[in-house]
């Protein structure tokens, strides 16, 4: 009865790590198309998507960001962590995409 509980227990925190890098990929790409559309730049969107995730999740991620002239997307991509997050991680990746009304500069 013991493996069975352990796998079963494993199996759960895998999928809380799955939940979890969905929930930090989705706020990421709202934090970098709000930067990408306050600022003028790609750099200022990707350092605000990238500066809104944990040490362990920054390894295998990236962040796109695309503006054009009125609006900003931004998408980012991360590796889902195989039970202990900055080890290694699984061979798919975990997308969020995010879109901002580009800001008007005031005088």
């Amino acid at each position: 009865m013991l493996p069975t509980i352990i796998i079963t227990l494993v199996l759960l925190w895998q999928f809380v790590l799955v939940g979890y890098t969905f929930t930090l990929a989705g706020n990421a790409a709202d934090e970098a198309a709000r930067a990408g559309a306050a600022s003028e730049g790609q750099a200022a969107c990707q350092e605000a998507g990238l500066a809104h995730l944990p040490g362990a999740w920054k390894g295998g991620a990236r962040v796109d960001c695309v503006g054009d002239g009125d609006y900003v997307t931004a998408d980012v991509h991360l590796e889902v962590p195989v039970l202990f997050p900055g080890a290694i991680g699984f061979p798919f990746t975990v997308d969020g995409h995010a879109g901002a009304v580009q800001e008007e500069k005031g005088d």
